[in-house]
């Protein structure tokens, strides 16, 4: 059974147009994906495809004009907002994308320490500051006294020193060090080989593939495929969707061919498959309506000349 498991999840939002009326924007559409225990499963995607949306999603923090539909569950029960309250920061942790979210008035030492499981939080969190090149004097900081790279090694130990099931991170790496990033993966990895399920978030492919044990490729809101990471490999021949074999060959180390064209804005999706208006293998049929995700090759995909 998975530990998490989202299905068909839609979110839109409610806005004003002049003369105050409203206006409903739907920015994720009948999205699916599930994470075992032990399990890192990367989410990839360019700006816009509703990755951090997902995120928020999950835990239960979308903004008051938000409308959500369909159904999150956790250790198999439905994650209703009551669960969300009980479960949040403890059995379920997030390493967000903003350093904002760390508590301005509190020092950063104290933030990591009140996540601490274990008889000696301050030990604890002087090990894994340790660990990530944080110098003593740090702990005594406040945010606004912190670079970028490290308010994010803040947030990454935040969440190491948690005993979370679920840890969603959310573009833990921008502004990193190498050296950084690399301790980061190894983190997560350890996370998972450790029992926790990691769900990954990312733009870097390249970063997601060296710790994920599966990928969710979205676009324009919606599923597009999800892979095994092994199937990121040569030409991607063994990949599905012609959306994420672009991606692959996109990269320097492959033939790092463009993607031409734009990925579809919410209030202006073409009536049949997302991807059509970029796709090279279009064909009316494509154009008529959008496909539903099937399983192919121990996989799954949303494209109807998918074998």
């Amino acid at each position: 059974m998975a530990l998490l498991e989202v299905n068909k999840l839609s979110v839109s939002f409610i806005q004003y147009t002049s003369g105050l009326r409203q206006h409903e924007v739907q920015t994720i559409r009948d999205l699916s994906l599930s994470i075992h225990a032990g399990e890192i499963v990367a989410v990839f995607g360019s700006s816009g495809s509703g990755k951090s949306l997902l995120a928020h999603a999950i835990l239960g923090i979308l903004p008051e004009n938000a409308r959500m539909s369909g159904t999150i569950h956790y250790d198999g029960n439905l994650l209703d907002a009551y669960r969300l309250l009980a479960l949040r920061g403890k059995e379920i942790a997030l390493v967000p994308q903003s350093v904002n979210y760390l508590d301005p008035l509190m020092k950063v030492g104290a933030q990591v320490r009140s996540t601490a499981v274990g008889s000696d939080p301050v030990a604890v969190q002087r090990s894994i500051f340790k660990r990530y090149r944080l110098k003593d004097h740090v702990d005594n900081l406040y945010p606004f006294q912190l670079s970028g790279g490290m308010a994010r090694r803040v947030l990454v130990a935040t969440a190491a020193v948690s005993d979370a099931r679920l840890i969603i991170a959310d573009e833990p790496t921008p502004g990193m060090h190498s050296d950084d990033v690399a301790e980061a993966l190894h983190t997560f990895k350890e996370m998972a080989d450790n029992g926790s399920a990691v769900l990954f978030i990312t733009h870097d492919i390249e970063a997601a593939l060296r710790i994920a044990d599966r990928v969710v490729v979205l676009y324009a809101g919606t599923t597009f495929e999800i892979a095994a990471a092994e199937d990121f490999m040569g030409n991607g021949e063994r990949l599905r969707h012609p959306y994420t074999k672009a991606l692959w060959q996109a990269l320097p180390q492959n033939e790092f061919k463009p993607n031409l064209g734009v990925q579809p804005q919410p209030n202006n999706l073409p009536t049949g498959c997302l991807f059509a208006p970029r796709c090279a293998s279009s064909t009316q049929a494509c154009k008529e309506s959008r496909p539903e995700m099937r399983d192919l090759r121990a996989g799954s995909v949303r494209c109807i000349h998918a074998s």
